[in-house]
């Protein structure tokens, strides 16, 4: 027997809960290994202040990478990427089998027969918001090892977590949470939402000649369109919460990004409305193909582990 799961796909019912985390784990990892040196291009750009001076900072995404190659090597462009991956399993596991377990929950809660869009778009917001529990430690260090100003204090992931906690404290491997709680909520409430609403509009795979091209070319669709929704509406959240974790906490002394919605004021009054969209071409270019890649590696392992049941 088949249903629609909330990103509106035709999936078997009753696959288990580990099926759905280790599909989500793949489909994470294979996201990350193609696209993670645009990540790291993304927040060098985002952790710019003001404009550029004597060619000293990035003008754009190939400035970026042409100048992190040429002055810091090829392999800068995975610098921190130990982070991200051991991250990517329980980041990207619990972000589809959450959004596949609170489906069901809020289509009984509502007493709804069907899955709709505004619950879809809820559904993927309280996904994001378990997400972000877990991945804020990760993302922390990921950012100080990114960070060019500060990358070379530390040598390396396990250094990193080191230096962190005994000179902040323990507690510091969560500065940023509410910054990336509300950028994981308002992501995923994009993505989640624009794919329910993309795969309505296109043809259904099981009427196809090819059902698993057209379920393919389905889910890449849905997934480029979430990618970019997603990342249009999140990017200002995403330059602050960068903001917020490359600087070291100091006891007794405030810093200028603490709070999302108030450093999202402080960057626009300083820098100007566009300093909010900061390696948003980086983001699109990562999370555009990346979310399409996210969705058909996820589908296609959940299809198989489901097959095999």
């Amino acid at each position: 027997m088949a249903t629609k799961n909330s990103s509106g796909d035709a999936t078997k019912t009753g696959v288990p809960f580990r099926y759905q985390f280790a599909a989500g784990a793949v489909a994470g990892i294979s996201e990350i290994l193609v696209m993670y040196p645009l990540d790291v291009v993304k927040t060098r750009i985002q952790l710019q202040h003001g404009k550029v001076v004597n060619n000293e900072g990035y003008i754009g995404v190939l400035d970026c990478f042409r100048k992190i190659i040429r002055h810091e090597g090829f392999t800068r462009l995975y610098r921190g990427i130990t982070a991200p991956i051991l991250m990517e399993v329980p980041k990207r596991a619990i972000k589809f089998s959450a959004n596949d377990s609170f489906a069901p929950f809020y289509l009984r809660l509502f007493s709804a027969p069907q899955q709709t869009q505004p619950l879809a778009i809820l559904t993927g917001a309280s996904a994001g918001a378990t997400e972000s529990l877990v991945v804020v430690p990760f993302e922390l260090l990921k950012i100080r090892l990114q960070d060019k100003t500060s990358a070379s204090r530390y040598n390396g992931l396990l250094d990193c977590l080191v230096k962190v906690v005994r000179r902040e404290g323990p507690l510091a491997l969560y500065n940023g949470f509410e910054a990336t709680l509300w950028r994981h909520i308002v992501w995923n409430a994009g993505y989640f939402g624009c794919i329910f609403q993309v795969r309505s509009q296109l043809p259904d795979p099981a009427r196809s000649v090819n059902p698993v091209r057209q379920k393919t070319l389905n889910d890449l669709a849905a997934g480029f369109v979430g990618g970019v929704v997603g990342t249009t509406f999140n990017t200002p959240l995403d330059v602050v919460k960068s903001r917020i974790q490359s600087v070291a906490k100091t006891k007794g002394v405030k810093g200028k990004y603490e709070w999302a919605w108030p450093s999202l004021g402080v960057v626009a009054r300083e820098e100007g409305f566009r300093a909010l969209y900061k390696g948003y071409v980086a983001k699109i270019l990562r999370f555009g193909p990346g979310g399409g890649v996210l969705l058909v590696v996820y589908s296609a392992v959940l299809d198989f582990l489901g097959s095999v049941t």
